[in-house]
């Protein structure tokens, strides 16, 4: 019997009830991650990167929020159709997410170290010295100066950098089999942004956890991520391996994110590639291909009927007619 994923996601949807109407925010994505595999999903602001990875640990507000259809399967249950006590007892011991702004998430009046050895105690069941210690040896193991003294300090206290070293050290608390890191370094400097980079690179490697990292920053990606997945309104519309999407990118809105690198042209002293138009309007979707009216190559075919992913080469698919 064959090996299933860590996790599986199929066929997920999940749309948003306004005053103005549905929008269609998730259209049913399916893909997997293996253990220990680290999977980028890339695509510009209001694709739906980050509204299909909290639908999947349920931290959407229903209302407005509801999963449509589809399945999210760890390790074989599924994470949409748990009870509240169930999906509590996965997040943070299973499942642990770093989100974008460590101010938001932290708590300005609880110490760091009582906000981390928190998890602990809920999920490990430590004492609170014990996890206290914990903590100590966290705050070490994510390159925190002094972590000893600076366990009784307060979020204000930390620079943007080190804020986000101390998300790490609580998503990692409990060893969770995934973390889903959601673009955790886009509020950083350069500089700060690679070290956060690489040190959730070594962490993977360390406790053998697979990771989602979701971002804008093709950059990031190709340093970071094994596989791809690229979300373009609510669908993804290519997925393979970072190498080959990278070097042979076959869907027209790949192919416009990677010109648009500053890198290729400074070589080649060509014009910077930039992608006309917008993105559709989520409400009022298109019957056919969402990126047609942005699309160079578009034909006919492209505005009747949405194109399914398929096949171009090992592991890798893209959905577009013209292929």
């Amino acid at each position: 019997m064959e090996n299933r994923p860590l996790l599986e996601v199929n066929n997920l949807e999940v749309a948003f009830f306004t005053k103005d109407g549905v929008v269609r925010a998730v259209n049913g994505i399916s893909y997997a991650v293996e253990e220990g595999d680290i999977l980028g999903v890339v695509g510009e602001s209001g694709c739906g990167k980050s509204v299909s990875m909290m639908s999947m640990l349920r931290l959407l507000p229903e209302p407005p929020a509801r999963i449509m259809g589809g399945q999210a399967l760890l390790n074989g249950r599924d994470l949409l159709r748990m009870k509240s006590a169930e999906i509590n007892r996965v997040r943070g011991a299973e499942i642990a997410i770093v989100f974008q702004d460590p101010m938001t998430s932290l708590n300005p009046v609880m110490t760091i170290g009582d906000q981390i050895a928190e998890s602990m105690q809920v999920n490990l069941g430590l004492s609170h010295h014990q996890a206290i210690q914990k903590t100590i040896q966290l705050l070490e193991r994510v390159g925190i100066p002094k972590p000893a003294d600076r366990v009784k300090d307060y979020p204000h206290q930390f620079s943007g950098g080190m804020r986000q070293r101390v998300m790490i050290a609580i998503a990692i608390s409990c060893q969770p089999k995934l973390l889903i890191a959601d673009e955790p370094s886009t509020a950083l400097d350069v500089t700060i942004q690679a070290q956060i980079v690489d040190l959730v690179k070594q962490l993977q490697k360390e406790l053998d956890m697979a990771v989602i990292w979701i971002t804008h920053d093709l950059g990031v990606i190709a340093r970071l991520a094994k596989r791809v997945n690229v979300m373009y309104a609510g669908y993804i519309v290519e997925m393979g391996p970072i190498i080959s999407v990278f070097k042979r990118p076959a869907h027209p809105y790949t192919i416009g994110l990677l010109g648009s690198l500053p890198g290729k042209q400074v070589a080649t002293d060509q014009d910077l590639i930039y992608i006309e138009g917008a993105p559709p309007d989520m409400i009022r979707l298109p019957k056919g291909c969402p990126f047609e009216l942005r699309c160079p190559y578009r034909s006919d075919v492209c505005s009747d009927e949405h194109p399914p992913l398929a096949s171009v080469g090992k592991d890798h698919q893209a959905a577009c007619w013209n292929l």
